[in-house]
């Protein structure tokens, strides 16, 4: 694993709109030095601020983009904050029904790769369960995309939901290769329900093995549901990530 993991804010979501600093400094505590970003557009001042306080970056972010009709400020506002991958985290499972709607994602995406250049910014997507279980003449709708897109536009490949897709992840990350520069890992049952998401060691995924798969994407922390006690799942998780690359 070439780099110490990162976290996903959207995980503490509920700590974050409370007090965002004070999240932070918990997060920083913890031994993070990186965090992914949502939810940044707004208060983009406050954000900042916060970073500087923590030493904290924020090498990666979600926004809505490809249904955006004017990215280019919320581009330019990532930009600000030192991001270096702006991801779109969601596109609806109705997108993914066959190849003609999977190429409309890929040119949104090439436009966006077109809108960010100069920037220092790059367009990435990210996947839930329906770009995996949706096939097109035999490969997984994520796979089409992929081969439809520019050169810099790359894939942040939640290895998780994609397990829940049907995918076996570390052959497909092998598949995607280089494209993909980021990954959520989380762990579980490898069930449709977030609530029952673990701590990541905890449950099925063969988290070794997708890390050894994608040796040059960034790991990020995420849980998108927990029962439990979120900040100490994602200490946790770290523990158990930092482990693996010691």
């Amino acid at each position: 694993m070439p780099r110490s993991p990162a976290l996903q804010l959207y995980t503490l979501r509920d700590a974050v709109g409370e007090d965002l600093r004070g999240t932070l400094r918990r997060v920083a505590a913890m031994g993070y030095r990186e965090i992914e970003l949502f939810g940044f557009v707004d208060r983009a001042e406050e954000m900042a601020d916060a970073l500087r306080e923590t030493g904290l970056t924020a090498p990666a972010a979600h926004a809505w983009l490809i249904d955006n009709p004017e990215p280019a400020g919320t581009i330019e506002i990532a930009a600000g904050l030192g991001v270096e991958i702006l991801v779109d985290p969601y596109t609806p499972a109705e997108r993914w029904a066959d190849a003609a709607s999977i190429a409309r994602t890929a040119e949104r995406l090439n436009a966006l790769a077109r809108v960010a250049r100069g920037t220092g910014v790059a367009i990435g997507y990210h996947n839930h369960v329906w770009e995996l279980s949706s096939s097109v003449d035999g490969r997984h709708g994520l796979e089409v995309l992929a081969a439809s897109l520019d050169p810099d536009v790359v894939l942040e490949v939640d290895t998780y939901w994609a397990a829940v897709g049907g995918a076996d992840v570390p052959a497909l990350l092998q598949r995607l290769g280089d494209r993909v520069r980021l990954l959520h890992i989380k762990d579980g049952p490898v069930t449709p329900d977030a609530e029952l998401q673990q701590p990541v060691g905890s449950g099925r995924m063969p988290v070794e093995a997708i890390l050894a798969a994608a040796p040059q994407a960034r790991p990020i922390v995420e849980l998108d549901a927990f029962q439990g006690d979120l900040f100490e799942a994602v200490e946790t998780s770290l523990r158990h990530l930092s482990g693996i690359a010691a």
